[in-house]
């Protein structure tokens, strides 16, 4: 037997699929590219760190950071620069002083991003209790596996 259909779930899919088939070919992939970064674990981070520690440096968005490598660090930087998310100031000192801050428009994707956070953090049981299903011996959870 099918469930009854949610008619915010509903309501939410008819949403989503009438703005992306108003989306022109250039907007698609303007969606496509901004999301493949901006969405990435790094980005993202970098765009909380910024939002919450406020202007910092290089190093200082190094140390918030653990396991970024600096050049992939450079790379989400000039990634999130391009699309206007945050901004570079480069004081033109010596030695060499730079630093970063969020843009309005990356103050709008930290806010935005923190309904999906707080989701995450309110499903982790459910999550590890997948995993914990799917991570089982085979027969326990698929006889055909």
């Amino acid at each position: 037997m099918i469930p009854p259909a949610d008619p915010d779930f509903t309501l939410a899919i008819e949403r989503s699929r009438a703005l992306c088939n108003a989306l022109s070919d250039e907007d698609d992939g303007l969606k496509r590219d901004v999301l493949a970064h901006a969405g990435n674990r790094w980005s993202l981070g970098i765009v909380y760190a910024l939002g919450t520690g406020g202007t910092l440096r290089h190093a200082e968005l190094s140390r918030q950071l653990p396991g970024v490598t600096q050049r992939m660090l450079t790379r989400s930087l000039r990634q999130l620069e391009r699309d206007g998310l945050i901004t570079r100031r480069d004081h033109g000192e010596v030695p060499p002083r730079v630093d970063y801050a969020l843009t309005p428009l990356g103050r709008g994707l930290l806010v935005g991003t923190m309904p999906l956070w707080t989701w995450i953090i309110d499903n982790g049981a459910a999550f590890r209790a997948a995993r914990n299903r799917y991570d089982a011996p085979a027969a326990e959870h698929d006889p055909a596996r």
